[in-house]
């Protein structure tokens, strides 16, 4: 059975990915799958070589501590793909690893399907330049991208965001406060401190601080989501395990952010996860200050969320770096629970978001642009 390699090096790439697979053997079951992933493409019957966690690395600081694993990483694959020739591969996000890993496959002549691009309008434009030479073709998420990649005559469609397809609720409010114990009489705010470890690391000492600042001033109770990678995770040094105002969740995570008054979120996935269900958020973002200050001055965009770049101003407020103090998002929670004039102008632009997105079905398009990218290759 011919093979086709997929690598997805974090959480919500990996679900996008499933989602491809899913599709694509409807369209054609003759061909096997294997590569980076997690339990979501596993499900679909990708045989995972690595599993992606030993990919999560944000930062300079962090990924020079991680060289020799990830080349440990890098030569087992290369020696899979050289091993089983692939009919074609699809690279998921995860630039810094992928687009490597894009030069090593063109030179096999196998071509690439590369999903979700990296973020060149935002920095590191001479990424432009390996895409040109190494990738296929490039399936973008957001519309915005085609004019980018059309000045630069590189093949690439938009092919509708994936979280349109996956962003639902499954229970009631009224099933999910009480499968949870909540009460309505006091505000509900969801956290969302990222899905990687060197996240938590970062953002949970000053959402901790957070919590018990917020606690003083406003009757509230806190919902912490723990992404699915990070289950293992000890929170106790954050947030004691008896504490009766801080509930952990591993599921039921859209359902936490659709009925909270407020998210508080990181930059990233989230953040449009919340726009989509139309809740009120804060974003925020802190690195290893020498990752920050080595990157911040390459960066050509003003705003850091991706909601706030598709909505082309600032619509929820940024906290970066310094700025993410519990000082500062105290202000900005209770600025957004008190005002709902605020509320509504937030809510109100989400929906423009989600116009702009449109109703193309994400895994479904990718599904079909693999399938003729087979048949043109055969």
């Amino acid at each position: 059975m011919a093979s086709i390699l997929i690598v997805a090096g974090e959480n919500s790439g990996e679900k996008y990915g499933a989602g491809l697979v899913r599709q694509f053997k409807k369209i054609s079951p003759a061909f096997s799958f294997f590569g980076i992933g997690g339990e979501y493409m596993a499900a679909e019957g990708v045989e995972i070589i690595v599993p992606m966690e030993k990919l999560a690395v944000v930062g300079a600081v962090e990924i020079l501590s991680h060289l020799p694993r990830l080349k440990i990483i890098f030569d087992q694959l290369k020696k899979e793909i050289s091993m089983r020739r692939p009919v074609v591969s699809i690279l998921i996000d995860s630039p810094d690893f992928n687009l490597r890993l894009a030069k090593k496959i063109k030179k096999l002549s196998i071509p690439v399907l590369y999903y979700i691009s990296p973020t060149v309008w935002a920095w590191r434009k001479g990424r432009l330049k390996t895409i040109e030479r190494t990738v296929d073709k490039m399936l973008l998420i957001f519309p915005f991208e085609e004019e980018i990649y059309q000045t630069r005559g590189i093949p690439a469609v938009y092919i509708g965001h994936p979280l349109l397809e996956r962003v639902r609720v499954t229970l009631s409010k009224e099933d999910f406060f009480q499968k949870y114990g909540l009460g309505s009489q006091k505000k509900l705010i969801t956290l969302l401190p990222g899905s990687r470890k060197s996240e938590l690391k970062y953002h949970m000492p000053v959402l901790a601080k957070t919590i018990q600042k917020i606690k003083k001033e406003i009757p509230a109770h806190f919902i912490l989501v723990l992404a699915e990678g990070l289950a293992g995770q000890s929170l106790e040094r954050y947030v004691p395990a008896d504490s009766d105002h801080v509930t952990v969740l591993t599921e039921d995570n859209y359902e936490a952010m659709a009925y909270s008054d407020l998210v508080l979120s990181s930059c990233g996935t989230a953040n449009l996860e919340s726009a989509l269900l139309e809740t009120p958020f804060i974003s925020f973002y802190r690195l290893s200050p020498f990752t920050y200050y080595a990157g911040v001055r390459f960066i050509r965009i003003r705003n850091y969320s991706i909601v706030n770049i598709l909505a082309g101003k600032k619509i929820v407020p940024e906290l970066i770096q310094k700025n993410f103090s519990p000082e500062n998002i105290c202000t900005e929670a209770k600025r957004i629970l008190d005002s709902e004039e605020s509320r509504s102008e937030m809510i109100s632009n989400f929906r423009k978001i989600k116009e702009l997105l449109g109703d193309k079905k994400a895994s479904q398009n990718a599904a079909q642009e693999l399938d003729k990218l087979i048949k043109k290759n055969l």
